[in-house]
């Protein structure tokens, strides 16, 4: 549990200081994020019998943020276009992959690199508040909240349903999550969310913010229960042991990827972002 501790605290810092000092440092920060992630998916993998290649994989999973950052939808479009197009060639010439290799490959990095794309989109916020102390501080302070709401509702689901859970949500993928943890995650994710409303210049009313905490309350959940599964599948316990007392960087990201996804897109609905 020290480690546990020492290591959330770390993390958290890191994670402010890049999320707040500028869109740039958001997007090198989720580069190397999704680089890290998408090497761990693909060494599962290796360990269940498939031969992805990682050095595609993991390359374009890390150059995802910084495309979206520098050239828009139109560099996400490129960079897949140009991804698909390597691993296929990779496949007629390399005779040992299979096509199961060229699939794992292709969704080791959206699942990671792409996903995590979506973050840079919630920190686009519309440029009249832009100028005021830091680069777009009320993106970035926005950014903080969905990503922290992610973190809250995955803590407030571990330590109550390790304390008062009695209730098995999905025993078969994951044998520690139970109803009483998610709804306090739940109740987590939507008094965060419930932040939102007050930072200056956001265009978002408290029903959106209600809406999104559960939402996201939902996905994140889902996310965590998707990567439990690929684990369970190739007998792992942990997606690596980078991180002291947490497991990998994808076990700690799990659902952010996919609440990250699902965030941008209610936060362009509500209008709330460009």
């Amino acid at each position: 549990m020290a480690k546990r501790v020492v290591t959330g605290f770390l993390i958290t810092i890191v994670t402010l200081l890049f999320l707040l000092a500028h869109p740039l440092a958001t997007a090198l920060f989720l580069a190397a994020l999704s680089g890290i992630c998408a090497w761990e998916f693909y060494a599962m993998l290796r360990a269940d019998a498939k031969l992805p290649n990682e050095l595609i994989g993991t390359v374009t999973a890390a150059l995802y943020p910084l495309s979206y950052y520098f050239f828009g939808f139109s560099g996400i479009l490129s960079l897949t276009t140009l991804f698909a197009l390597a691993v296929l060639i990779w496949y007629v010439f390399y005779t040992s992959s299979r096509i199961t290799d060229v699939a794992v490959t292709l969704f080791g990095a959206l699942y990671t690199g792409l996903m995590l794309t979506s973050l840079i989109l919630i920190r686009d916020i519309p440029q009249e508040t832009a100028d005021f102390f830091l680069p777009q501080i009320w993106g970035g302070l926005l950014l903080v909240i969905v990503v922290f709401s992610t973190f809250a509702n995955d803590a407030a689901a571990y330590f109550v349903g390790s304390k008062l859970g009695r209730h098995k949500m999905a025993p078969r993928i994951s044998p520690s999550k139970t109803w009483e943890g998610f709804l306090a995650g739940m109740i987590a994710s939507v008094g965060l969310w419930c932040l939102i409303p007050l930072i200056p210049g956001m265009n978002i009313g408290w029903g959106w913010a209600i809406a999104g905490g559960i939402l996201c309350g939902w996905i994140g959940i889902l996310g965590d229960l998707v990567e439990s599964r690929i684990k369970r599948s190739t007998g792992h316990k942990d997606s690596s042991n980078l991180l002291p007392g947490h497991g990998g960087f994808l076990d700690r990201l799990d659902s952010l990827l996919l609440v990250g996804a699902a965030a941008s897109i209610l936060l362009r609905f509500a209008g709330a972002i460009s």
